[in-house]
C-alpha cells in the first residue's frame, strides 16, 4: 500500500481498492546475502547506518523474509591471502574470556601498504565492529526479517601468504575448537538478533572434512545458547555423520545447496551433473587430507542438490544462487525470476538465497576507492550501491514470494522513472538478461565462479594449442569445443553435436546451433526494445536509464560474440572432422564477426566502467573488456593459420551445409505439440503409469518411436530409458514398481523420434526459456 501511494498519481485514489488483494508465499525462505570481502570497499557500507536503513527497508518491501550478513568468503581457501579483514571473524568482533592471548595483528593498511611495526587491532575498533553487528541484527529483526550470521572460514593460519594484511595470534591446534565455540557463544549472547548461522563445513573452511569433533565442539555454543538458532550448513561435501552432529544439537538444521554450480543458469534444476562431478576414485594427497568427501566419494555434492532431497530427512534443503554468471551488470528478467520462484521448492526444498549483485567485489585484496559499482563516469554512481539494483530486488523478491505476482508490483516504480518508456525498458533488460544464464546452462567452461565470470570472460580457445586454457575444471582437451554444458542431459557439446550428426546418429539434446539461435533472438529483441525505449523515455540522460542502457548493451555485445563464436566453433569442428572447406571459411568469418561485436562493445564500455572492474587478484577476475581482445585475436590467428595450412587436404563435401540443415529440421520437429498431465503424487512400490498424447496431421512429422527417460531426484544417479507403447492416440510407459520404492522422488521426460531419424524432448523449453524442461513428482501417496 505504501508503494501504491508513493508512486501513484493520486495518493488517495491509490488507497481505494476495487477488489481484495491476497498473496500467499510459495517459498518459505526468500533470502538475500551480503558478504564482507574487502576492507577498502566494504567498511564504508558496514559502518553506515543510513545505508542499512534504506537497504533493509527495500528488502522487506520486496517480500524477502531473511537476510544473511556473511564473513570469511574473501578466499576459496586460506592460501595466497592478502586482504583478510574479518576472514577469521571472531577476534575482529569479541575478546573471549579465558583467551587473552588471542588477537588480530595488523601487518598492512587497507590498501596493502606494509606497516613498519605490526599493530594489534584496537579495542575501540573491535567494539565498533560488534556494535554494528548488533545494530544490523536488531534492525533486520525489527523489520520482520530473519537475521542469519554467515561464518565461512574457521582457519586461523594462512598458507603461502607472505603478503597477508593480518595475522591471528594466540591459537594452537589444541585450543582452536574450544576458542571458536566460546567466541561464538559470546557473539550469540551479545547479539540476540541472530536467529541462524550459515557455516561452510567442507575443506575450504580450513577444517579438513570428517573433523566431526571440531564441529561437535563448535555446535555446542548453539546448543547452549538458550534459544532456537538454525544451523545452515553449506551442502558441499556434507556426509551423514556431519548431519548427525548438527541435528544432535536439537536445533533446526538446513543444508544450503548451490542452485546451478557457482553461477546463474536458466531457472530450473539441471537434469544431470557434469561428468567432472561424478566420483572418479583416486585422490591427491592434498585432497585426501582436506577434501575426502567433496573431491572424493561425495564429489556430486559440489554444485547441486546431490542426494539430499530424501523423504523423511531430519534436515531441510534450500538453494543458494552464487554470483559467477552475473555479479556486476544489472540483470532482471521477470520470467526468469518466476522460474526460480517455482524451482526454489523443487523436490520439497524450502526456498532460495540470493548472493546479491556485487558479491565478491574487491575480493583478494583487489579493492579500489571510487565506489563498488566501478563506474568510470562517476555521475552514474548511486548514493548507495544497492540502489543500482533496486529493480533486481523488487522483481526477484516478488517472484520468489509468488511466481505469478502482479507485474504492477515492480512496474509502479519503473513507471515513475521511465514514464511511457517503462514497458520497452523492461523488455530490453529482460531479453538481454536471458543471454548469460542460457550460456551457463548450455556451455560452462568452469563450474567455479573463481574461474569463470561470464560478464567479463577470459577467452576460451577454439584452436587447441593457440593459448593456454584459462579454466581448470573443464574436459580435456581444454578447448571451446569440448566444454561441457552445466546440464549435459539437455544440451550437447560442440564436438558431441558435430560427431553425432557426422555419424548420422541423431541426438535429442539441444545443440550449440540451437543455443546460438536463441541468443541471436535475445540480442535482436533486446536491441529493438532498447531503441524503442530510448525514443520514448523523456530524459535519456537520467542516471537510472543510462545505467540500464549501458548494461543492456554490454550483455547484447556478449550475446553477439558468443552466438558467432558458437557457430564458428561448430564450423571449425566440421572442418576438423570432415575437412569441409566451406566450413573452414565460415569458421573464420563467424569468429571475426564475434571479435567485431566484442570490440565495439568493449570500446563503448571503456567510457562507462573503470579499467579494472576488480573481483579478484588475477586477470580472469579483474580488468576490462578491452583487455580480452588480444587473446581473441591470437585464437583467430591460430584458426586462420591452421585452416590455411590444411587447405590442400580440404574438400567441398558440403558437410557444414548438411549439418546446418539438420539443425533446422530438428528445430521444426520440436514444434510438435504434446499433451501430458503429470501426476501430483506417486505411490512407492507401485508402477507410475504415464501417458503422452502427440498431435498429428498436416505439417507435423510422423512419430516413429517414443522413449521414457527417468531418474530419481538424486544427482548421484544417471538416467534410465524404456520404450513407450503406442495405442489409442497416445504413447504409454510406466516407471517400474521396484524403481518407485525408496527415499527419492522421480523426474522424467519423453524422447521422440520421427521417420527421418530426428529426435527431440518433451516438454522441452518454452519460448522464454523459463520452464522446467522435464516433469518431476515427489509427493507421495500414503
Amino acid at each position: 500500500m505504501a508503494e501504491r501511494v508513493r508512486y501513484g498519481r493520486e495518493p488517495l485514489q491509490a488507497l481505494q481498492l476495487t477488489s481484495a488483494l491476497e498473496d500467499k508465499p510459495v517459498n518459505d525462505v526468500r533470502s538475500v546475502s551480503r558478504y564482507f570481502c574487502s576492507e577498502l570497499e566494504d567498511k564504508p557500507w558496514y559502518y553506515n547506518k543510513e545505508f542499512w536503513s534504506g537497504y533493509l527497508d527495500h528488502l522487506i518491501a520486496s517480500r524477502f523474509n531473511r537476510f544473511t550478513l556473511g564473513f570469511g568468503l574473501e578466499y576459496d581457501f586460506p592460501r595466497g591471502v592478502t586482504d583478510d579483514y574479518f576472514h577469521f571473524v571472531y577476534p575482529y568482533l569479541v575478546e573471549v574470556p579465558g583467551y587473552p592471548q588471542v588477537r588480530a595483528l595488523r601487518l598492512a593498511a587497507a590498501d596493502g601498504t606494509r606497516l613498519a611495526t605490526p599493530t594489534p587491532l584496537a579495542r575501540e575498533e573491535r567494539e565498533r565492529n560488534m556494535e554494528m553487528l548488533q545494530f544490523v541484527a536488531a534492525e533486520t529483526a525489527a523489520r520482520g526479517l530473519q537475521f542469519q550470521l554467515g561464518i565461512w572460514t574457521h582457519a586461523y593460519q594462512w598458507t603461502d601468504s607472505p603478503q597477508a594484511y593480518h595475522r591471528i595470534e594466540g591459537l594452537t591446534p589444541d585450543n582452536h575448537a574450544a576458542y571458536c565455540r566460546d567466541a561464538l557463544a559470546v557473539i550469540l549472547k551479545a547479539c540476540p538478533g541472530i536467529q541462524g548461522l550459515t557455516l561452510r563445513v567442507h575443506g575450504e573452511s580450513g577444517i579438513p572434512e570428517g573433523s566431526y569433533d571440531f564441529w561437535r565442539t563448535v555446535f555446542q555454543a548453539v546448543a547452549d545458547s538458550g534459544r532456537m538458532i538454525e544451523i545452515d550448513m553449506h551442502a558441499k561435501g556434507v556426509d551423514e555423520k556431519t548431519i548427525e552432529v548438527a541435528t544432535a544439537t536439537g536445533m533446526p538444521v538446513k543444508l544450503g545447496a548451490k542452485f546451478s554450480a557457482e553461477h546463474q543458469s536458466l531457472g530450473y534444476q539441471q537434469a544431470d551433473i557434469r561428468s567432472l562431478e561424478i566420483p572418479h576414485g583416486s585422490l591427491s594427497r592434498n585432497d585426501e587430507a582436506l577434501f575426502r568427501f567433496s573431491s572424493g566419494s561425495r564429489s556430486f555434492t559440489r554444485y547441486g542438490y546431490a542426494d539430499f532431497l530424501r523423504d523423511g530427512s531430519l534436515y531441510k534443503l534450500w538453494f543458494r544462487l552464487w554470483p559467477g554468471t552475473q555479479r556486476h551488470l544489472l540483470s532482471v528478467d521477470s520470467e526468469m525470476a518466476a522460474a526460480y520462484g517455482r524451482a526454489a521448492s523443487f523436490g520439497g526444498a524450502t526456498g532460495l538465497d540470493l548472493m546479491e549483485p556485487l558479491t565478491f567485489k574487491g575480493r583478494e585484496g583487489s579493492g579500489q576507492p571510487g565506489g563498488r559499482c566501478a563506474y568510470a563516469d562517476q555521475s552514474l554512481n548511486p548514493r548507495h550501491d544497492w540502489q543500482k539494483y533496486d529493480l533486481y530486488y523488487r522483481v526477484w523478491g516478488r517472484r520468489l514470494y509468488a511466481p505469478d505476482a502482479d507485474p504492477e508490483s515492480w512496474r509502479r516504480a519503473m513507471r515513475a522513472d521511465f514514464g511511457a518508456g517503462m514497458e520497452t525498458t523492461e523488455k530490453s533488460l529482460a531479453h538481454a538478461s536471458r543471454i548469460l544464464p542460457l550460456l551457463t546452462s548450455a556451455h560452462l567452461p568452469s563450474a567455479s565462479n573463481h574461474d569463470l565470470w561470464y560478464e567479463l570472460p577470459t577467452n576460451m580457445p577454439i584452436v587447441e594449442g593457440s593459448e593456454p586454457s584459462p579454466y581448470g575444471d573443464t574436459p580435456v582437451p581444454k578447448i571451446f569445443g569440448t566444454v561441457s554444458p552445466l546440464d549435459p542431459q539437455m544440451f550437447s557439446t560442440i564436438v558431441e553435436h558435430v560427431g553425432s550428426l557426422g555419424r548420422k546418429e541423431m541426438s535429442a539434446k539441444y545443440s550449440p546451433i540451437d543455443v546460438a539461435r536463441w541468443i541471436e533472438q535475445c540480442v535482436d529483441d533486446a536491441q529493438s526494445s532498447l531503441q524503442s525505449a530510448a525514443s520514448i523515455v523523456k530524459d535519456r540522460t537520467r542516471d537510472a536509464f543510462r545505467r540500464i542502457e549501458e548494461d543492456v548493451l554490454i550483455q547484447v555485445g556478449l550475446g553477439s560474440f558468443f552466438a558467432h563464436k558458437l557457430r564458428s566453433a561448430v564450423h571449425y569442428e566440421i572442418f576438423q572432422q570432415a575437412g569441409d572447406a566451406g566450413s573452414g571459411k565460415a569458421a573464420i568469418e563467424h569468429y571475426q564477426k564475434a571479435r567485431d561485436a566484442w570490440s565495439a562493445m568493449a570500446e563503448r564500455a571503456r567510457s562507462v566502467y573503470r579499467a579494472n572492474v576488480s573481483y579478484g587478484s588475477v586477470p580472469k577476475r579483474s580488468g576490462h573488456w578491452v583487455d580480452r581482445l588480444p587473446a581473441i585475436d591470437a585464437d583467430i590467428a591460430a584458426m586462420t593459420a591452421n585452416i590455411q595450412q590444411n587447405r590442400a587436404g580440404a574438400n567441398s563435401s558440403g558437410a557444414g551445409a548438411r549439418i546446418t540443415e539438420a539443425s533446422e529440421i530438428a528445430q521444426a520437429a520440436r514444434q510438435v505439440t504434446g499433451k501430458h498431465t503429470p501426476p501430483e503424487k506417486f505411490a512407492p512400490g507401485l508402477p507410475l503409469l504415464l501417458k503422452l498424447e502427440v498431435s498429428s496431421g498436416a505439417g507435423t512429422p510422423d512419430i516413429r518411436s517414443v522413449r521414457l527417460r527417468f531418474r530419481h531426484i538424486n544427482q548421484a544417479e544417471r538416467w534410465n530409458a524404456l520404450g513407450a507403447t503406442a495405442g489409442e492416440g497416445a504413447y504409454r510407459a510406466a516407471i517400474p514398481a521396484e524403481y518407485t520404492q525408496g527415499e527419492f522422488g522421480l523426474e522424467y521426460f519423453f524422447e521422440l523420434q520421427d521417420g527421418r531419424g530426428m529426435k527431440w524432448m518433451y516438454p522441452g523449453f518454452n519460448k522464454t526459456l523459463s520452464n522446467q524442461p522435464y516433469f518431476a513428482v515427489w509427493r507421495r501417496i500414503g
